[in-house]
């Protein structure tokens, strides 16, 4: 399920949005979208540090009490948070801010479905893109949008596992080996070893009977009887690649 996020301080406006998100959504049945509405920055921001929620986009007005649209935006990229965002404002003085935070678009109010609808249809065809490459983990506390290409390995370290990224950079993760694999199978690159270790075969620089040896320079021991599994897997990937 997709989350789309409305925040708007003024009732009126949040109702018409919603209304205009949920015309949208008549004409793209074939997805599973649900509509959350906030009335201020601050229960966005709450729910998005203190949950697994993550919306995929956000619809967010400028000028609110306590914390401007802009600021509120400027926090969830600091989370590691990369919501599609639309900003809907009365004004054009906060543009250059609204791209700075990597907005999708700013539009002024008053919105129209006319000028709303093509922006999410740009929206979700980047969605959709986007889901071919990366996974959103929640990482170090964060959720976060991880491209699969960056995964190097994943380790078992009890209840809170070890992801390692290609920048030699890792992050904690509270989920079992099995959950992360089951986010990760749908991918030919991510292999188990044994009960310990999830692989990218992209990053293994040489394998042996004793161990793996990552291009980070991460060493990788292999337990018993998981060579001739993990070596044939190897070669098949690497095959099935050259077709």
């Amino acid at each position: 399920m997709y989350h789309i996020a409305i925040c708007d301080d003024e009732i009126r406006e949040l109702d018409k949005t919603q209304r205009m998100v949920k015309t949208w959504l008549g004409s793209h049945k074939d997805y599973d979208f649900k509509i959350d509405r906030f009335e201020n920055a601050k229960e966005l921001l709450d729910a998005i540090e203190d949950t697994e929620y993550a919306p995929a986009f956000l619809l967010l007005d400028i000028y609110m009490p306590g914390k401007t649209g802009i600021a509120a935006a400027k926090e969830l990229r600091q989370m590691g948070n990369s919501s599609r965002i639309i900003f809907l404002t009365t004004s054009r003085e906060h543009a250059l801010e609204a791209f700075g935070v990597n907005a999708d678009q700013y539009l002024v109010k008053p919105v129209t479905e006319k000028e709303l609808n093509p922006v999410l249809d740009k929206m979700l065809d980047g969605l959709e893109k986007e889901q071919k490459n990366y996974v959103l983990f929640r990482i170090d506390g964060k959720n976060c949008r991880v491209a699969f290409k960056d995964i190097v390995c994943c380790e078992a370290q009890g209840k809170n596992q070890r992801i390692h990224f290609a920048d030699g950079s890792y992050g904690q993760m509270r989920m079992t080996m099995t959950e992360i694999f089951g986010a990760l199978s749908s991918r030919d690159e991510f292999a188990r070893v044994g009960v310990s270790y999830i692989v990218n075969l992209d990053h293994i620089n040489s394998l042996s009977g004793q161990k793996i040896s990552m291009d980070t320079g991460k060493d990788i021991y292999l337990p018993r009887g998981a060579y001739q599994p993990l070596r044939e897997r190897y070669f098949a990937y690497y095959c099935e690649e050259g077709q």
